[in-house]
């Protein structure tokens, strides 16, 4: 990030605590795509004391905010992510990561011409597995 922590929480109309700062550290930083779970856990490694809700809570505020994306990209799993421009996901079946791709690799077409959906935002969510280094073309 350009701007340290506490100003970009400052810029989204957040103000810095301990807690949202060890939060933010983390998960908005990170190109993992974590669970609220995952997060609580990485948190919890710097700052044990910190309770489950307060992390719930700070990514829902975070989320609110624009520091962050909220995706069900799989049935029951969300996952949140800072990288709030449009773009993407590809979901690797092998090991379970999620990788951001970008807006303009993926033509779709046609939306705008969808009978009886007014659509205000879209993502395809591509499962697969990555192609190892001796196979790329």
């Amino acid at each position: 990030m350009s701007t340290s922590i506490p100003e970009t929480l400052r810029s989204h109309g957040i103000q810095p605590s301990a807690q949202r700062l060890a939060v933010a550290e983390y998960v908005l930083d990170t190109t993992a795509h974590p669970s609220a779970d995952q997060v609580w856990g990485k948190v919890r490694e710097r700052f044990p004391m910190i309770s489950r809700a307060t992390v719930y809570n700070t990514l829902n505020l975070f989320v609110a905010r624009g520091l962050l994306r909220q995706h069900a990209l799989s049935e029951g799993r969300v996952v949140f992510d800072p990288n709030t421009e449009p773009h993407h996901h590809f979901i690797d079946e092998t090991t379970g990561a999620i990788h951001d791709v970008p807006w303009d690799a993926v033509d779709v077409r046609r939306v705008a011409e969808l009978r009886g959906l007014d659509v205000r935002e879209y993502q395809v969510v591509m499962r697969g597995r990555r192609k190892g280094k001796a196979e790329k073309a």
